[in-house]
């Protein structure tokens, strides 16, 4: 794909913050018409720059009051048995194969911590683990903004 410019990041930017917007609003933000911001979001979309939409659940309001960040220290053996325990579990929100001397950083959203214990005993099979509660998330900046820097 070619390069992205100032108005392809600014609409990722949008998107990122607001995946509902219409094409006549990312339009009238970016100083396009409704056509020709229609047809770069379409451009990104069929680039694959725009990878889908989604709606983003607070945690809480489904009873998941603990937040946990995992480190998990395994061995190459078991690292696919760690993955697949990962990709099992719905608590697990996400997952990261990392360098250094952890493999996988899993987020975790448990409604109780005995369930957390559970998940970290579980996870203590594959490899020393390290527990670390969220006291607090920030919200995600849009990745468009680190591409003017990349630019």
């Amino acid at each position: 794909m070619q390069s992205l410019d100032r108005i392809d990041r600014d609409i990722l930017a949008l998107l990122q913050t607001d995946g509902r917007l219409t094409g006549a609003e990312v339009g009238r933000r970016v100083g396009l018409s409704q056509p020709a911001a229609s047809a770069r979001i379409q451009r990104l979309e069929k680039n694959e720059v725009i990878t889908s939409y989604r709606a983003t659940v607070d945690p809480a309001a489904l009873g998941l009051n603990i937040h946990a960040v995992i480190r998990l220290r395994t061995t190459h053996a078991q690292l696919s048995r760690a993955l697949d325990f990962a990709s099992r579990t719905p608590e697990i929100a996400s997952t990261l194969r990392v360098t250094g001397e952890d493999c996988l950083i899993l987020d975790v959203y448990c409604p109780q911590a005995e369930r957390l214990a559970e998940i970290v005993d579980a996870l203590a099979r594959y490899g020393p683990v390290t527990t670390s509660l969220v006291l607090r998330a920030y919200p995600q900046k849009p990745l468009a903004d680190a591409t003017s820097t990349a630019s």
